[in-house]
């Protein structure tokens, strides 16, 4: 009898066109579905909680599928995909849900995190996960233009061209930035957010901008006039892909609108 998994997975999203399938493309999607075939000898069809763009990486995408056999335990899915799949995607833990459940219309908020690199020569190690940037921010500052993204906002001025959603207001539970350092010694500055959804390249557009704000000295007036603008014109730069993590994804908060 089928079941319904919850699959947890990580990925290094440089080598990928995205976590969505893709013809002709290497997808995060598209890896592990293969591998599911090889598994289960049968199709088997995937759904994530959100798509990640290309060169963007996850430390816990959730995504749920239907189990065509119920002869492996859940909690030993993951390490016999891990054998089909290539080292740049893992997964994680599997569960059984409920057959009604969801991991892309059940999931209350994601969590990203951006990872950010000042002043120093990334390590070989981290060079694809980190944004070099050759100053040092101002985290007070970056903070309290951070504190104007709480609650329902209209977040137009942040969504890149090709956004297709039929609304740009999210609602956005937290944001904020801090220090951190590195098992190699290395100090970064890290950005989170927490949303029920965002708009396509939402976070990178947030972070260049808040980036960018405070490198020419602007305030959170600034960013709070940019974000109520709802112009895009109004923001700055967005940070490239790789120091981008899908970090968390919540089911057990409050569930917002799409």
């Amino acid at each position: 009898m089928a079941k319904n998994i919850l699959l947890t997975v990580s990925y290094d999203g440089t080598d990928f066109c995205g976590w969505q399938r893709q013809d002709g493309q290497r997808s995060v999607q598209g890896e592990l579905e293969a591998a599911l075939k090889k598994l289960f000898g049968a199709d088997i069809a995937l759904q994530g909680s959100g798509r990640t763009d290309s060169g963007v990486h996850a430390k816990a995408q959730a995504a749920n599928f239907l189990c065509p056999v119920d002869s492996i335990p859940d909690k030993n899915i993951p390490k016999a995909l891990n054998n089909f799949l290539p080292p740049d995607v893992r997964a994680h833990e599997a569960a059984s849900v409920e057959d009604s459940f969801s991991a892309r219309f059940n999931a209350t908020s994601r969590v990203y995190r951006y990872f950010i690199l000042p002043k120093q020569t990334p390590l070989a190690s981290t060079n694809r996960f980190v944004w070099q940037i050759n100053f040092l921010p101002n985290v007070g500052r970056l903070n309290q233009m951070a504190q104007c993204l709480r609650g329902e906002l209209d977040c137009a001025t942040f969504a890149a061209a090709g956004d297709a959603s039929l609304s740009t207001k999210r609602y956005l539970e937290n944001a904020f930035f801090f220090e951190q350092e590195d098992n190699f010694g290395q100090k970064h500055v890290v950005f989170e957010i927490e949303a029920n959804a965002f708009l396509y390249r939402m976070v990178r557009s947030l972070v260049g901008t808040l980036i960018d704000f405070d490198r020419n000295e602007k305030d959170a007036k600034d960013f709070k006039s940019a974000l109520e603008s709802r112009d895009r014109s109004k923001a700055g730069p967005t940070a490239p892909p790789q120091g981008l993590f899908l970090w968390q994804v919540k089911f057990d908060g409050t569930r917002r609108h799409p």
